[in-house]
């Protein structure tokens, strides 16, 4: 019987579902679940098909060493566990051997790991690939040009400590044996905005933390920087440092990538000079100067950096100078200079620092392109590999978002047809019925966003280009009229009435339905934006400088070629690129990798459920799954399939002698499976629905166990029959070696036996001579014995004689001594009868006492102040005694409890004693707070930098930090504020930005008033004429009122020397402004619980329902 060759396949030990086209049922909740269950299990990796999806894992886990890549490598997709190096494989292959060329699309959102995901199927691709000197160096280059990139185009985000901010596509070239040679690479929309600011906990581009990190300081001096980050305004210094990133390190890896690349020593040195220049560009201020015809202009106030400026860049200083204090606009024949302001001289600093550094990026790219572009004129074949940001839907949503959506909506688009096409011609090849398969299609979005006439970007660059007052508010009024009948589009302002009243919809914004759900974009900033305009002042200013570097970037500076022509759109440049990558995609066979990001706190073994939900409806997983399972879930070759399944049928076990396709009719019809669960292909089986398959599984496994049983069975019986035949050989050997061994110890028996009666014999002779001895011994020792008992003797009744006398003179002593005190007593006894009774009665008082305090000892009550336990009184001529002795034990161990007391326990018990004696029995409320410890600082105003704003402008100590309601009197609503007690004043500041609205010095507070009922409601008035009451008194709201008030009572007691009024009614007066209104206190129910609820009645009453 020929060995069985035993095969892995992905439904071999899976772990949940490891291909989502077989999960049933199919639904969100069962998708998430699934892929937490593998996530739980470190299989960070799912299929869809041949999608593959990639959840970041937020750690290094074993799946990528050499070991794993020979273990993927010439597998079939499906033969193995999901994992990025099959697609990878599967892409290379087809490529080598199928003369296809490939893409790998990479999406997901920012931190879900797609640069890590496209670095990992390049490693593969480069490991799998021929070897050579001329191919290692290719590789080489190729891989390198990741870290160049990285540092130029990557940034810490609050999402992803190295998050791209661009797109790039590389296009790696192979000849006809699979060898690299070469490659392209593409960039998409660098986010230069973040040159110049970056949001609050992000940190600039990673390059110019590099090189003030890891520069030498020779080099930093060439460059004229210093190594401090907080010299420069354009770095944020929040988050200039990143745990786990050596900004050092990555600089030498940088440098040497370029070495390696291609870069020579010029081209670096020239690279960071830009650099160094774009980061002193930001330190360059300017301050208003007016002329005499009345005009603003601006001056730069210290020229030192922009002379380090001109020097690294050898442009002219006073040409550099006017062109960040003028502007010249050309029409025609005619010329125009006109001054800029302070903020237009920012604007023109900042635009110049974002189109420089932007340049410099596009140059690097071709640069890189130049050395790393396949050096042979041969056909080549083709492997792209697409990293782009994902679907983003932020709380502020601009232009960025709104292309970046555009290019996904794209991405989408042809995803879906490519992803049909490849089932229609799938099914066509193996002469399977083509059914039509529904699906949403998003072209209908597309067109609203890229129409020529009527699109949003067509609109967008009509605006920009038209004369005349152009603002964001014109152009969010011209798609309102164009756009306002698509079904996809959303606005306020709109003619479409069904948006007028929808309060979640700001008038200054617009919103899309994209595939991936709803985004609201905020129109301010997208015509600046697009515009993207750089004053031709600077160009030419550029153009003049002696760098040959920033020369070639601003070609448009030369005065021979100046082109009066407005430049191309932002928006227009984008989708010009996005339709050419759309072409490019459409030539190639794609491969998908869908990266998901598990949570926001970048920590391993978090799986946020909520969070993951989000991205599967963006990605538009489910609708992927739902196209593969249209028409058949599961296809296999026969051959695979019948090795498979083959133990299921007498038939086809253990071996089948015809075709694979044979074996398989005669398997599925002896297992009973319906006709339409299945197809046959010309070289696949197709099956229908998952429940078929799992069913194969499950009959697969019994017959496996089953199996399993009979080979026991077998090896057990021959593992007998072997075992017996040795044990019956064993058993002759054993035999003879035994009888030998049995004669060896008779005769040693015998031996020992003469041995034993020679030693018997010979100790019988010692043994008689000895006693002999010994009795001659014992004769001498006797009479010493003898003496030695006789002095014995003599001495003991000396002894005696001399202890007798003794006794004898003692007795006389004794009895003279009682003789003695008889005669003293009878003289005694005629004084002690007439005193007996007084001294009976005070011995007698002093035992009873005695007694008493040791019955006290031993009956004491505990140490605690509240225990109210007192021993009985045992005698009524006690009882002042008794209490006084009660009160002292009481006053003593109150002592011994206060000692135990800190400071602070002091305090806390002085200001609860305090609202006790201001609040017990007069507020319902204050029960409920005598548990509560009084914390004081319920917001941590010193930790959150949330409110960094407010902590700098509070300079005194924080007695109470608490969220409370504050009360409109216009109509009963609250608004939160933050309420601030220091040592002088009452504060409140806005909860959202730290804005401080109301400051109060406790001098001005003249009285607290609240009601008698279980609410937190209270008034603080202020003094009449002050400062701080001119809008009138406070009427607010908080969960901790006999804390807050109690703190207010003892605080200003402290300031003032003078006590609070603390008013505790049901009804009292409020002053708003020049008007008293009336605060009057109901009971009743509430529709929101036990929540009380205030209501204006009329111009002179707030009623306040309290449940």
């Amino acid at each position: 019987m020929a060995k069985m060759e035993v095969k892995t396949s992905l439904l071999d030990d899976m772990i949940g579902v490891g291909d989502m086209v077989l999960l049933e049922p199919l639904n969100e909740d069962s998708f998430i679940n699934n892929l937490k269950k593998r996530f739980d299990h470190n299989e960070v990796y799912t299929y869809i098909g041949s999608v593959v999806i990639s959840i970041n894992p937020y750690r290094s886990l074993p799946i990528y060493t050499p070991e794993k890549v020979e273990e993927y490598r010439n597998r079939n997709f499906y033969e193995l566990s999901p994992h990025i190096f099959a697609l990878s494989d599967e892409a290379y292959r087809s490529l080598r051997d199928q003369d296809k060329d490939q893409c790998i699309l990479i999406t997901g959102e920012s931190g879900a790991g797609k640069t890590e995901a496209s670095k990992l199927v390049m490693s593969y691709v480069a490991a799998v690939c021929g070897k050579g000197a001329e191919v290692n160096q290719v590789k080489e280059q190729l891989l390198q040009s990741n870290p160049v990139l990285e540092a130029f185009g990557n940034a810490k985000t609050v999402r992803n400590d190295n998050s791209s901010r661009f797109g790039k596509y590389m296009d790696i070239e192979f000849d006809f044996k699979g060898d690299p040679l070469g490659g392209v690479i593409s960039n998409y929309l660098l986010e230069k905005s973040r040159v110049v600011k970056q949001p609050r906990g992000e940190r600039n581009f990673h390059i110019f933390y590099q090189i003030l990190s890891g520069a030498s300081e020779e080099f930093l001096c060439k460059l004229k920087l210093e190594r401090d980050f907080s010299r420069y305004n354009y770095l944020g210094l929040d988050s200039a440092r990143v745990n786990g990133v050596d900004d050092a390190s990555n600089f030498r890896t940088v440098r040497n990538a370029m070495q390696i690349v291609g870069f020579m020593d010029h081209e670096t040195q020239s690279v960071f000079e830009v650099v160094a220049a774009v980061l002193k560009l930001g330190n360059i201020e300017f301050k208003p100067e007016s002329r005499a015809n009345g005009l603003d202009e601006s001056k730069i106030k210290d020229k030192n950096e922009l002379k380090e400026i001109c020097e690294l860049t050898g442009i002219d200083q006073s040409v550099l100078e006017r062109a960040f204090s003028f502007r010249t606009v050309e029409a025609k024949q005619e010329k125009v200079s006109t001054t800029l302001n302070v903020a237009q001289a920012y604007y023109a600093r900042d635009a110049l620092a974002k189109n420089l550094y932007s340049r410099l990026f596009s140059w690097l790219v071709t640069r890189i392109n130049e050395s790393i572009k396949a050096q042979t004129k041969v056909r080549k074949k083709v492997m792209g590999v697409l990293d782009i940001y994902g679907f983003e839907i932020f709380e502020d949503n601009s232009f960025e978002q709104f292309i970046i959506n555009y290019c996904n909506e794209k991405l989408q688009q042809i995803f879906i047809e490519l992803t049909l096409k490849e089932e229609q011609e799938e099914y066509i090849r193996e002469g399977i019925e083509w059914t039509h398969i529904e699906y949403f299609n998003n072209a209908i979005i597309c067109d609203l966003i890229e129409n020529n006439q009527t699109g949003i970007l067509a609109m967008l660059d009509e605006e920009c280009l038209r004369p005349g007052t152009v603002t964001d508010e014109t152009f969010l009024e011209k798609l309102n009229q164009v756009c306002a009948t698509h079904q996809h589009f959303e606005s306020r302002m709109s003619k479409c009435s069904r948006f007028l009243n929808d309060t979640s919809l700001p008038h200054s914004c617009f919103r899309i339905q994209h595939y991936a759900g709803k985004v609201m974009y905020q129109v301010e900033g997208f015509v600046d934006k697009n515009n993207d305009l750089l004053y031709r002042d600077l160009s030419q200013a550029m153009w003049k400088a002696n760098h040959s570097l920033i020369k070639a970037l601003f070609p448009e500076g030369n005065p021979a070629k100046i082109n009066l022509k407005r430049p191309p759109t932002a928006g227009s440049q984008f989708k010009a690129s996005v339709a050419t990558l759309m072409k490019n995609l459409q030539t190639k066979n794609p491969n998908y990798i869908r990266c998901i990001k598990p949570n926001d706190k970048k920590a391993a073994h978090i799986f946020n459920e909520a969070l993951v939900c989000h991205q599967i409806r963006y990605l538009g997983l489910l609708e992927n799954v739902r196209v593969r399972r249209a028409g058949y879930a599961f296809r296999q070759p026969y051959e695979p399939c019948l090795e498979r399944y083959k133990m299921l049928c007498k038939q086809t076990w253990p071996h089948w002698r015809g075709p694979a396709r044979a074996g398989v009719e005669v398997l599925f019809n002896e297992l009973g499976i319906p006709e339409e669960e299945f197809s046959f292909g010309r070289s696949k089986i197709f099956i229908r629905n998952p429940r078929t398959l799992f069913k194969l599984e499950d009959l697969r496994k019994q017959r496996l166990e089953d199996l399993a049983t009979l080979i026991e069975k077998i090896y057990r019986g021959w593992k007998c029959r072997t075992r017996f035949l040795l044990m019956k050989k064993c058993q002759v050997v054993i035999a003879s070696w035994y009888r030998r061994y049995s004669q060896q110890k008779k005769y040693q028996k015998i031996k020992s036996s003469a041995i034993t009666v020679q030693s018997y014999i010979r100790g019988w002779k010692a043994r008689k001579l000895l006693r002999e001895l010994k009795h001659l011994k014992r004769c001498n020792e006797a009479a010493t014995v003898i003496a030695a008992y006789w002095h014995g003797t003599q001495a003991r009744r000396e002894l005696k004689r001399l202890k007798e006398e003794a006794r004898r003179k003692h007795a006389v002593a004794v009895i003279w001594a009682f003789w003695l005190g008889l005669k003293v007593r009878r003289e005694y006894r005629k004084f002690f009868r007439a005193n007996a009774g007084r001294k009976i009665y005070e011995f007698t008082l002093q035992r009873l006492m005695q007694k008493y305090f040791l019955e006290m000892k031993n009956k004491m009550p505990s140490l605690s102040p509240i225990d109210k336990n007192w021993p009985a009184r045992p005698y009524l001529f006690l009882d002042s005694t008794h209490k006084e002795l009660k009160r002292i034990f009481h006053l003593w161990r109150c002592k011994k409890y206060r000692d135990q007391f800190t400071d602070q326990q002091k305090l806390i018990y002085e200001e609860k004693l305090e609202a006790s004696e201001l609040f017990k029995d007069k507020k319902a409320l204050y029960p409920a707070s005598v548990g509560q410890p009084f914390q004081g600082a319920y917001l941590e105003i010193s930790e959150n930098p949330k409110y960094k704003k407010l902590k700098d402008a509070v300079d005194e100590k924080i007695i109470i930090a608490e969220v409370v309601n504050k009360i409109n009197r216009a109509n009963g609503k609250a608004a939160s504020r933050i309420f601030l007690l220091t040592k002088n004043n009452v504060l409140l500041a806005d909860q959202k930005s730290g804005t401080i609205k109301s400051e109060v010095p406790l001098g001005d507070v003249t009285k607290v008033s609240m009601s008698s009922q279980n609410d937190g409601f209270f008034a603080v008035h202020l003094k009449e004429g002050s400062e701080a009451a001119s809008k009138g008194d406070f009427l607010l709201s908080s969960d901790h009122l006999i804390e807050m008030a109690t703190k207010l009572y003892r605080t200003t007691l402290s300031q003032t020397k003078q006590k609070l009024n603390i008013e505790i009614s049901d009804e009292f007066l409020v002053q708003f402004k020049q008007d008293k209104v009336c605060v009057k206190f109901i009971q009743g129910s509430q529709k929101n619980g036990n929540i009380p609820t205030c209501k204006r009645k009329n111009n002179r009453l707030l009623e306040v329902a309290v449940p």
